[in-house]
């Protein structure tokens, strides 16, 4: 096998039975590919879907959740192919999607991971906010992609259809070496969900391997069928988890400035969210601040083994502008409005 379509499944039988007939037609022209479910012991007719309706898909039934970090490191390590593609179950292939994808990253053997252009399944014009045209992070830590910054999303009109080097691959869908995936220890089990493809992607960039976005490749994904934008549950994981993905990768220079920075910055998006009412989000703040600071400590040999194994530190895709400065006080709402290419001043 060349290629192994992941879908990490959990309780997601109806996107199963919508998208898996497309996704199986649209993996015949990559020799070799095939699509695996990995289930995270799912509570409704999932499994039962995929014996009756689907029995060549194979089927990898978990005895508990493991979360997505370590849902897919448990399903990968039963796979053995030259590409993994994690794939969420609420997404729709088009035509062509994974050969665009494999063509690139046999041609461009520097290249450690991909990913396609997502736009929403919803509002077929528009990015997705999950991934959209590639991601990128600004000097604080927080996510942007070409297409989203913070919630708005553009509509997509063919302004980010060049291939080009991102920082972060989305989670949604993300083309990768297994050997690459491998060598930087795969997604760290302990995010559970979050973030998670961001760290990855950072341990990969560190060791100057590049990571880029093939737009030319389109999928459409519903996004939220875990958890909505607005759950505390979210709030506190993409928060928690943020503050552990810059404990584990910055270098040592910039990690206590940008720490001091973010203790303003996380407690005035507390007191932003309780002044909208929004009294569980709050708290969730504020616990996956005190959380992180319990559990920073077992993270220490991470962050040790992640610097010692950097062969640059010098990332021009981490953006030295402030995006909530740009976003909020500048009303910069555009990727075009802002300017990641800049190296990271160490």
């Amino acid at each position: 096998m060349s290629v192994s379509v992941v879908i990490l499944n959990w309780n997601g039988e109806k996107y199963l039975n919508e998208f898996l007939p497309v996704l199986l037609k649209s993996i015949e022209d990559v020799p070799g590919a095939e699509v695996v479910v990995a289930d995270n012991r799912s509570t409704d007719d999932s499994l039962q879907l995929l014996s009756e309706k689907f029995p060549t898909v194979k089927v990898d039934a978990f005895d508990k959740n493991y979360g997505f970090a370590g849902g897919y490191n448990k399903a990968l390590k039963n796979i053995n192919t030259e590409y993994y593609v994690l794939l969420n179950s609420d997404v729709e292939v088009t035509k062509g999607w994974l050969s665009t994808l494999y063509t690139y990253m046999n041609e461009n053997p520097e290249v450690a991971a991909c990913q396609p252009k997502i736009l929403s399944y919803h509002r077929r014009n528009y990015f997705e906010y999950a991934g959209a045209a590639g991601g990128f992070i600004d000097k604080y830590g927080y996510p942007f992609c070409r297409g989203r910054i913070f919630g708005e999303v553009e509509e997509d009109r063919g302004q980010y259809d060049d291939i080009k080097d991102i920082f972060w691959a989305t989670g949604a869908c993300l083309f990768i070496r297994s050997a690459d995936y491998w060598e930087a220890g795969g997604l760290d089990d302990e995010f559970f969900a979050h973030m998670e493809e961001i760290d990855l992607c950072w341990r990969l960039k560190s060791r100057a391997r590049r990571i880029v976005c093939i737009p030319q490749s389109v999928v459409y994904h519903i996004g939220g069928g875990t958890l909505n934008a607005e759950h505390p549950r979210k709030t506190y994981l993409n928060f928690r988890n943020n503050l552990l993905l810059l404990y584990k990768n910055l270098p040592h220079k910039s990690l206590k400035r940008v720490f001091d920075v973010r203790f303003y910055l996380d407690n005035l998006a507390a007191l932003h969210l309780l002044l909208q009412g929004k009294y569980q989000n709050a708290k969730a703040v504020t616990d996956a601040r005190t959380d992180f600071r319990t559990i920073q400590s077992k993270f220490s040999d991470k962050r040790q083994e992640n610097i010692l194994k950097s062969v640059t530190s010098l990332q021009k895709e981490i953006s030295q502008h402030s995006l909530i400065y740009e976003f909020y006080f500048k009303r910069h709402k555009k990727f075009s409005e802002i300017s990641p290419n800049e190296e990271l001043a160490e």
